[in-house]
């Protein structure tokens, strides 16, 4: 079945009808009411917090985490270029690492943003790698930008698939297409966001490297809006929630995230 959410209305941003989780809340009431099995989203549209009764049954292999811009690489936008982007994590560390960038908002499915950064209205749009990769536009990308240069959203290039908690026989027909390393990537990075506080308006970013047979490695960011104050956190952990967590609280109270806009009601534990 095919649910309607509250992301889909293009008159408003994303703000304005309510952040993250627009895509999603809709979608888990059909399955929390049984007029579906289970959930499928986008992973970086999930809240932090697991909705009662329900539990994150799978996450696939994962794609590609990265950003990328169509219309000019970074290195080659020219001073004072124009950016069109919608999130408010992706303004933050690119204005941190150029200055004089101007923003734009923008909205629409993904035709509608490509075409905007190839058509010159703006000199890039700002897109995740993943669904450039899964719609076959790989080469319409003009850069992928590094992780260094541009933390990911926790979740980005994941896909999650939710079912009730109490329904064993469709949790079970999940796990086989679950993929252990993307999985406890997604947890810890979720973690991370936890920790932060789930109302927090400041921009954030978690990402986190999971291979066989080792530590996971968190990597988490908070920022004030403007790109001015960038604060970078890292931690391994084999569990992946302590992970998360542990990162939340370097970013909170050693680097002082605290203390930035968005986060001035928060009192780090």
């Amino acid at each position: 079945m095919v649910v309607r959410t509250r992301g889909d209305d293009l008159a408003a941003s994303l703000d304005q009808i309510g952040g993250q989780g627009v895509f999603v809340t809709e979608v888990e009431s059909a399955v929390a009411d049984g007029r579906a099995d289970a959930a499928v989203h986008s992973a970086k549209d999930m809240p932090s917090t697991m909705p009662a009764g329900m539990v994150l049954a799978a996450v696939p292999p994962r794609a590609d985490h990265r950003d990328g811009l169509v219309g000019c690489a970074l290195v080659d936008l020219p001073p004072g270029a124009l950016i069109a982007t919608g999130s408010a994590r992706r303004r933050a560390q690119l204005a941190y690492l150029r200055p004089d960038l101007v923003f734009s908002e923008i909205r629409g499915n993904m035709e509608r943003r490509v075409s905007r950064g190839e058509d010159g209205s703006v000199d890039a749009v700002v897109v995740a790698v993943a669904a450039m990769q899964r719609l076959g536009w790989s080469e319409r990308l003009s850069d992928v930008l590094s992780p260094i240069d541009m933390l990911p959203q926790a979740g980005q290039g994941a896909i999650a698939v939710q079912c009730r908690a109490g329904d064993s026989a469709t949790y079970e027909l999940l796990t086989a297409i679950d993929d252990p390393d993307s999985h406890r990537a997604l947890r810890a990075e979720r973690a991370v966001l936890a920790g932060l506080g789930g109302s927090c308006t400041a921009p954030v970013a978690a990402w986190a490297e999971s291979a066989p047979g080792s530590p996971l490695r968190v990597h988490g960011l908070v920022a004030s809006g403007d790109g001015h104050v960038v604060i970078r956190m890292s931690h391994s952990e084999d569990n992946p929630e302590l992970a998360g967590a542990a990162v939340a609280h370097a970013l909170l109270v050693d680097g002082g995230g605290s203390g930035l806009e968005g986060f001035e009601d928060r009192t780090p534990g």
